[in-house]
């Protein structure tokens, strides 16, 4: 039994792991120079409450080179300063601009309106939808706006800054998941919205697609633009690419527990929110990634005791110790690739039942009908 377990974690553990170190030969920083040159690119950038950063945000911004651009700020009904911080920097700098947005309308997500009312006020070609938290590199809009020749949006992730435990335990998994399980390769040959993905951190796209295809109007009340405004732009015929921003950019996404907790279940909720996902990926996680090594402490364990050396016993040894350094190889990749926490990577079984957790808890409040909460808004 023990023989047939391993051997059905041993597909679940080996394909994520080839899968994401074939993507890395494809998810790679934009070029530094080419003959094309960019056209001038509006830097939107939503606050809520963003006192504590938003200065640092826009001075990051403001240090771009080798192209045009301007910095659009909307505040989002915040109370804690954000305008009076954007709107004195903006005093001292022609190219920083502050926008209020107004009410929020039934049926809106907050950010996504946001964005939405950034896109209206943006004045240049190029829109690059920028979180609060995130601090650009100098040439990082220039690169990427190079990136966006012959595609209508592109994305990527920053390097993700973690310091607390739920931090580095959990926020690694995300380029886990997506190299693991998306095949950037398919993506660039198709238009098919199951195949794409974005990071909702940074997201650079052309105003007209933008516009063509509804852009965030598009997305109303989603949690997840990173999911859905792809897809949005792949269901109209757009093309869509992913390229490496450890490099360009960086992100202190969450600060605490329960901002992780909260803020994972927020997207889980639509990630995976019906029984026909939920289901099947917790099952591919679980045998692949958190299963093989329960089999290697209970093949510890038989060794200690047993000491056995029949065929099936060296069997069911070889498989199990294939399964785990598969499910390590992408982790310890991580590390050197995408300047991950070391921790983080030795936990990794742990880091899946946590991130399983969170799923399940967000699939329950769906179910029962719990409100999602952020920013201290409630949407249904």
């Amino acid at each position: 039994m023990s023989l047939v377990v391993a051997l059905v974690c041993l597909p679940c553990a080996v394909i994520p792991a080839v899968m994401y170190i074939k993507n890395l030969d494809y998810y790679l920083e934009p070029r530094t120079k080419t003959d094309i040159s960019p056209q001038a690119v509006s830097i939107l950038i939503p606050a809520r409450n963003e006192a504590a950063g938003i200065a640092d945000a826009i001075r990051a911004a403001l240090a771009t080179c080798d192209i045009e651009f301007e910095v659009v700020v909307m505040n989002d009904g915040s109370t804690d300063g954000t305008d009076r911080i954007v709107l004195n920097l903006a005093e001292n700098d022609k190219r920083v601009r502050l926008e209020n947005a107004p009410s929020l309308p039934p049926g809106w997500n907050g950010k996504q309106h946001a964005c939405w009312c950034l896109a209206q006020t943006a004045r240049n070609p190029i829109l690059c939808f920028v979180d609060a938290d995130v601090r650009l590199r100098s040439d990082c809009i220039s690169r990427m706006a190079n990136f966006l020749d012959g595609q209508s949006l592109v994305s990527g992730f920053p390097q993700q800054i973690t310091e607390t435990f739920l931090e580095w335990m959990l926020l690694p998994l995300i380029h886990f998941l997506c190299l693991g399980f998306l095949p950037i390769s398919r993506m660039r040959t198709t238009t098919e919205p199951e195949t794409s993905a974005a990071c909702g951190q940074f997201i650079m796209t052309r105003a007209d697609d933008y516009f063509t295809c509804g852009g965030h109007s598009g997305i109303k009340l989603t949690m997840h633009d990173g999911l859905r405004l792809p897809r949005l732009f792949r269901t109209a015929g757009f093309k869509t690419d992913l390229a490496d921003l450890t490099n360009l950019a960086s992100c202190r996404m969450y600060t605490s527990a329960s901002e992780v907790w909260n803020g994972l279940a927020k997207n889980a909720t639509e990630g995976l929110g019906s029984p026909t996902l939920i289901i099947p990926t917790t099952a591919l996680l679980f045998l692949g990634q958190v299963l093989p090594f329960m089999n290697l402490g209970s093949l510890i364990y038989q060794q200690i005791n047993n000491s056995s050396t029949s065929y099936w016993f060296h069997l069911y040894s070889t498989i199990t110790l294939i399964s785990v350094v598969s499910a390590y190889l992408p982790r310890i990749l991580g590390i050197t690739r995408f300047r991950q926490d070391w921790r983080g990577a030795i936990l990794h079984p742990f880091g899946i039942v946590l991130l399983l957790g969170i799923q399940w808890y967000a699939f329950g409040r769906k179910i029962i009908g719990c409100k999602t909460s952020w920013r201290n808004r409630a949407y249904v």
